[in-house]
């Protein structure tokens, strides 16, 4: 679908969702909040993208308390098919983690159960799909940042492949892998949300049954709730040989961190304090990595991209976990990082596309993973297996 005045889908108009981030306070899912009018798509941006005349805080103090001079490209798009923002939403401070506890804005709750987090770092994002707070939403994912809130709200995301979205105008955590994507309440809205932001037609007509496999090896060690829904997702599915996720995992996390800590190198220096407790201590690991240990990554990644990509020449999708634990409590500590991005961050590394749907389950939502070879396959293999999934619904 071409990006120019894309028709709307969704029954909201931007004060009923004024109304509803007012009623639903206590989730912490925005920032700030427009004056915006208008009658398109009510979106909303996380806050690291910049709107004009909205401050920028990425989640944190640091940056100046001064508007936005213009809008990121992202944006414009979004304008340009007659979207209207409705606020700025809240994230783990800087993007730079799983849970979206931030310590300057609140915690971002989880709709479903609030004493549970929403997952990071686009739990603001994923809050307002989830409570209906808007039309659909902008996150952006380095090692998850859209697929672990999609999964533990019970929404719908997509991280497309790496370049497919303008990033001017965006606070960066690892410009290297860092991306933009939907997050919305089904396919067929992220879908035509993605067009919108990237210019790129996905049609989600005459849909097949895509060739699905699981990666051998990689799902395991799930919580309960997580392991009943992927047991009835994933039967039948085989298993196909893939690359090893303890190969992929660490050459993304050393990327991610060395650049994170580039970018913040000076703020630590001078203003640390001005952290929250867990960002700091993942920015002074970064500080840390040997520059031959990110340049052997760098080199690296490439190569695990086209071995990622043949393995995938005999089938159309990857199915697997968003996350291999549910929503944990909102005092939940650093142990939650490694099961919430176990099964996301590879394919940061990978640079391939990956859509999470909703297992048709109740209870604390599971998400589930598509990986994709290209935007229009993982976006029509989720959107076939919603489809499928609605005759399993609890």
């Amino acid at each position: 679908m071409a990006p120019d005045r894309a028709p709307k889908m969704v029954a909201m108009n931007i004060d009923e969702a004024r109304a509803r981030i007012e009623e639903r306070s206590e989730l912490n899912a925005f920032i700030s909040v427009s004056d915006e009018q208008g009658t398109g798509d009510v979106v909303a941006v996380k806050d690291l993208v910049d709107v004009k005349g909205m401050v920028t805080t990425a989640g944190g103090t640091i940056l100046p308390n001064v508007p936005a001079a213009e809008d990121a490209p992202v944006i414009k798009r979004i304008r340009a098919a007659g979207g209207v923002i409705v606020g700025k939403s809240n994230l783990h401070e800087f993007a730079y983690g799983v849970t979206n506890v931030n310590p300057h804005y609140g915690t971002a709750r989880n709709p479903t159960d609030p004493t549970h987090v929403s997952g990071g770092s686009s739990g603001g994002s994923a809050v307002a799909v989830a409570a209906g707070m808007c039309d659909w939403a902008i996150g952006s994912d380095t090692g998850g940042s859209i697929r672990i809130p999609a999964s533990l709200c019970g929404v719908a995301g997509f991280k497309p492949a790496f370049g497919s979205i303008e990033m001017s105008g965006v606070v960066p955590l690892s410009w290297s892998l860092d991306t933009l994507g939907p997050l919305a309440p089904d396919i067929g809205t992220a879908a035509r949300a993605y067009s919108i932001m990237s210019g790129e037609s996905i049609d989600l007509e005459r849909l097949a049954r895509p060739r699905l496999a699981v990666p051998a090896g990689w799902v395991r060690d799930l919580d309960d709730a997580t392991a009943r829904a992927w047991r009835l997702v994933s039967e039948g599915v085989p298993e196909i040989e893939f690359l090893d996720r303890d190969l992929l995992f660490p050459s993304g996390l050393t990327i991610l961190q060395a650049e994170a800590a580039a970018y913040h190198r000076r703020w630590v220096a001078e203003c640390p304090e001005k952290y929250g407790t867990d960002v700091l201590g993942h920015l002074r690991r970064g500080l840390a990595i040997p520059a031959v240990d990110y340049v052997d990554a760098i080199r690296e990644r490439p190569r695990l991209q086209e071995m990622a990509q043949r393995a995938m020449e005999g089938v159309d999708a990857l199915i697997l976990p968003g996350t291999a634990i549910v929503a944990p409590p909102v005092d939940a500590g650093n142990e939650v990082r490694e099961p919430l991005a176990r099964f996301t961050r590879p394919f940061n590394t990978t640079y391939q596309p990956v859509a999470v749907i909703p297992a048709p389950v109740a209870g604390l939502p599971v998400g589930i993973q598509v990986v994709g070879r290209t935007n229009a396959g993982a976006l029509r293999a989720a959107a076939w297996l919603e489809r499928e999934w609605r005759g399993l619904a609890p």
